[in-house]
């Protein structure tokens, strides 16, 4: 192998670390960026969309100039499957892109299958959606507004509920800035009766102690069968709802049937400690895409993300020398649970678990995350 070929699937938080990982570590190396467009959504701060602390342009990114500085090759395309062990991508126009190795960050996808699931609004769907929370939250007078979060039945862990809680939080602040809270009631509802438990037992105690210091009621340990137009319908009972606010489970991407490669339970990519997709050769995945070892409460969340990025973009880089793998990405959580204007602070890794409670502190630590994080980006579309 002379020059090599890496191809990386997507333009997401793994996606993008990833090819600036691997370029430094494979400097002469052709490298391929696959996705539908060069544009990186930042979805932490969809949550601050509804209450106008971001507009939905905000968290759209053109990161062409991004890629162009790293010398990535950007192909405009939405992956179909692959072949050969995933040394061909199959691109769904039909066309197709071989490669030497293989790095999929493509994310992963809503599981949409609840009866009536159209009727709820999904924040982590896009700009769009954070869009349409606000459209629809300015409309109302009052009522009630619901908000819940579900997760993948053959994987536990593939759920999104951090931003569930920080929109709850953060539409009280907002309607209550607002002068108006008085005029809404807002439901929390879950099939768990202890929902968020891979934030910790702590940090579930923490936030329903904040759900009732804020007089938000909650419905646990039901099981949402449908959505209505007017209500949740749960195994519990119907809750009313003139607003419904819903992030499904998540599965891997609906491609990844065709892709010849060993699925998890759940339909995630199975990968190995060191991101492996296992029994393929110089393929690995980073992200949302696969099923990692690791605690039960390991997150799908951009942080856990960009570490597992770093590990694969080593690994592979190993790989094209014939080195063995030797990084592994670090079990750890870390989540500021904004409140619009205030932030809980949620920490754990295989030791330890750490919440601390409200600080305006961590509201603008996380604003500031969000402006260090994208500056390189935004500097290069300049």
């Amino acid at each position: 192998m002379t020059v090599p070929h890496i191809a990386v699937l997507g333009c997401g938080f793994a996606a993008l670390t990833a090819v600036r990982e691997l370029r430094r570590r494979e400097p002469d190396a052709r490298i391929t960026l696959v996705a539908p467009r060069a544009r990186l959504t930042y979805f932490p701060s969809l949550i601050w969309v509804p209450a106008g602390l971001r507009r939905a342009d905000d968290l759209e990114i053109d990161v062409a100039g991004f890629l162009a500085g790293q010398r990535i090759e950007f192909r405009t395309g939405r992956v179909a499957g692959l072949r050969d062990g995933g040394r061909t991508v199959v691109l769904e126009d039909g066309e197709t892109l071989t490669n030497d190795a293989l790095l999929i960050a493509s994310g992963g996808r809503f599981l949409k299958g609840l009866p009536g699931i159209e009727h709820a609004l999904t924040v982590c769907e896009g700009p769009a959606a954070a869009d349409a929370i606000r459209t629809r939250l300015d409309a109302l007078e009052g009522g009630t507004v619901a908000f819940g979060f579900g997760t993948n039945p053959k994987e536990q862990g593939a759920m999104r509920g951090g931003p569930m809680f920080e929109l709850l939080f953060g539409i009280d602040t907002l309607l209550r800035q607002q002068g108006r809270r008085d005029r809404f009631r807002l439901v929390f509802f879950n099939a768990a009766q202890s929902p968020g438990k891979r934030l910790g037992d702590k940090a579930v105690s923490g936030l329903l102690r904040e759900m009732q210091k804020r007089g938000i009621d909650t419905h646990l340990g039901h099981k949402p069968v449908a959505f209505d137009a007017d209500k949740v319908r749960t195994e519990g009972g119907d809750l009313p709802a003139d607003l419904i606010l819903f992030m499904p489970g998540m599965s891997g991407p609906a491609w990844a049937a065709d892709a010849g490669l060993p699925l998890s339970e759940g339909g995630f990519f199975q990968a190995d400690a060191y991101c492996r997709v296992a029994g393929a050769e110089r393929v690995y995945v980073a992200g949302d895409a696969g099923s990692y070892p690791g605690p039960d409460w390991l997150p799908k969340q951009a942080h856990i993300a960009d570490l597992q990025a770093r590990a694969a973009a080593e690994n592979l880089s190993r790989a094209l020398r014939g080195e063995a793998p030797a990084a592994r990405f670090k079990t750890e959580l870390i989540c500021i649970v904004d409140t619009l204007d205030r932030g809980i602070l949620v920490y754990r890794d295989e030791k330890r678990a750490l919440v601390l409670p409200p600080c305006r502190l961590f509201h603008w630590a996380k604003r500031y995350f969000e402006w260090q994080y994208l500056r390189p980006y935004r500097k290069a579309a300049a």
